[in-house]
């Protein structure tokens, strides 16, 4: 069995003792994080490798910057996602480890969104065009893959604890959502979801207005798999205990459990 999780840790050297301590609970197989915000001379490699994972990132001083752990050798596949030119933050990894494609992704949040018409909002749509081609090829290869993150997006009103008040949100705009959609409607799997569908499951509490206490959450995280990594998903969850602790990261890890094959080099 491979246990796989997604992360956003809010910064990785602000949140070094929570991660450590999770990865020591847990014990997961492979780990995704997002918003490491450092580069990979400030990355705490030796600390992870110490923890019994080896580790690839693609970083950004002080911003965005995705990261992958896993206790099997890591195999870069790509540092950023196909067909951004002129697009300089670092939200996409990709690599190979047991046999599987992993993706950590960090969605663009988009806000303020000024009604779908600012920069950073159509940022955003753009990034998902690119991620939903990039995923077409992925599935025009046959590769078994992964796609874990930060995704921004509330995909439906039961993912957001007031979808009134997010009416307007760049999380909640039609245009996110039908993209996200989209995403999804290529055959891809939500393992969250495969398994709970009921109401008030968030990954995500912002640290103002009491909104952990209040469960006031977005479900904002998720693990999305090709067929041939559904097939073998086993069963899958979020896992609130980071969250509740001292200095916490505003999100929470989202993890699921698939069955293990023998690893061996993914041929594209």
């Amino acid at each position: 069995m491979l246990k796989i999780a997604t992360w956003n840790v809010n910064s990785i050297n602000a949140r070094l003792p929570r991660v450590l301590d999770w990865v020591d609970t847990l014990k997961p197989d492979i780990v995704l994080l997002q918003e490491i915000k450092c580069k990979e001379d400030n990355f705490p490699k030796s600390q992870l490798q110490a923890a019994g994972y080896f580790t690839e990132i693609s970083g950004q001083k002080s911003y965005n910057g995705v990261a992958i752990l896993s206790r099997d050798p890591i195999s870069i596949q790509l540092s950023e996602l196909p067909n951004g030119a002129d697009d300089i933050q670092a939200r996409y990894i990709e690599a190979d480890t047991y046999g599987v494609r992993v993706a950590s992704i960090y969605l663009p949040n988009g806000n303020p969104a000024d009604n779908g018409t600012s920069d950073k909002f159509l940022y955003k749509l753009t990034w998902m065009d690119r991620l939903i081609a990039h995923t077409e090829t992925l599935l025009d290869t046959g590769t078994p893959f992964i796609l874990g993150g930060d995704f921004n997006i509330c995909a439906t009103n039961d993912d957001v604890f007031d979808p009134e008040a997010f009416a307007n949100d760049a999380l909640c705009l039609p245009e996110s959502r039908s993209r996200f959609h989209s995403l999804m409607n290529l055959g891809l799997t939500n393992a969250l979801k495969a398994f709970d569908e009921t109401l008030n499951i968030y990954s995500y509490w912002d640290y103002q207005r009491g909104a952990w206490q209040k469960n006031d959450g977005l479900l904002i995280d998720h693990l999305i798999l090709s067929p041939q990594i559904a097939d073998r998903l086993i069963d899958a969850g979020v896992d609130k205990g980071p969250r509740g602790k001292e200095k916490p990261s505003d999100h929470t890890p989202v993890w699921c459990n698939i069955l293990q094959q023998n690893s061996q080099k993914l041929k594209v």
